[in-house]
């Protein structure tokens, strides 16, 4: 099926969204310009030494760059940590990506500085699946308009299918099935300290049993019902291989 689309084909099923989002509670984010192949954080122009050392790292590495190929000076990194609202976000300039190798740049909270603008981090690697690139790349280039310094192209956040996808941090909420019309609003919104149900996956670092049940509470749910993880249909989720992979739905039981 060389056509076939993983964000069309879940919409056509009317595949849920919701509890989808990243569950990783440490994410480091480090610029690397240039193209990436389809295992990213190995495949990349970093020099070895920290591709390897990256490669290494229990907490979930994202590259970043930025939509229009521009770079530097320097490296930027962020670093995110979950907390009960979203996400702690600290950063630095590294003179060159070797710094990265030092180790008391990820243990030394001082290392890093805080950050509190937004992020808007859009998955777009192509060689891992072409929705994230034929819808991510256009969200990219509109929101950039908007958010120069906080706007990233990023590697993978999972869930290709329900492209185009983003994380925006500090928040943490994951948003899926944008496009470059609606994008611009929903970040706005999110911005403002609104979750725009319809387009949110969930908040990352929580499980998805905790962002459903995040998402029925702000619809208006009751505090009591139940939400249950429940085995979904197996269905192909990536332009990028031919792999059948079972789903998880979740079911909300009231109380």
């Amino acid at each position: 099926m060389p056509d076939f689309r993983c964000s069309s084909a879940s919409v056509e099923d009317a595949e849920p969204i919701a509890g989808t989002a990243p569950t990783d509670t440490d994410i480091l984010l480090v610029e690397a310009p240039g193209p990436w192949g389809r295992d990213a954080v190995t495949d990349n122009r970093l020099p070895g030494l920290v591709r390897d050392h990256l490669a290494s790292l229990e907490a979930k590495v994202l590259l970043v760059r930025r939509c229009d190929g521009s770079a530097g000076p320097g490296t930027r990194v962020y670093r995110a940590r979950a907390t009960e609202g979203g996400y702690d976000v600290r950063t630095a300039v590294l003179d060159r990506p070797e710094d990265l190798l030092e180790p008391s740049l990820l243990r030394d909270p001082a290392a890093l500085t805080a950050y509190d603008g937004p992020l808007w981090l859009v998955c777009t690697n192509g060689k891992r699946d072409r929705c994230c690139a034929e819808i991510g790349r256009p969200i990219a280039g509109r929101l950039t308009e908007r958010w120069p310094e906080g706007t990233w192209e990023t590697t993978h956040l999972g869930g290709h299918r329900f492209s185009g996808t983003l994380l925006a941090l500090p928040s943490g909420l994951t948003l899926g099935r944008l496009d470059p019309d609606t994008a611009l609003a929903v970040c706005e919104a999110v911005e403002r300290g609104e979750v725009p149900v319809p387009w949110v996956r969930g908040r990352a670092g929580r499980s998805g049993t905790e962002q459903v049940r995040e998402l029925h509470l702000i619809g208006g749910g009751h505090p009591e019902d139940e939400v249950v993880a429940v085995p979904g249909p197996a269905r192909r989720q990536s332009c990028g291989d031919d792999k059948v992979k079972g789903t998880t739905r979740y079911e909300v039981r009231t109380a």
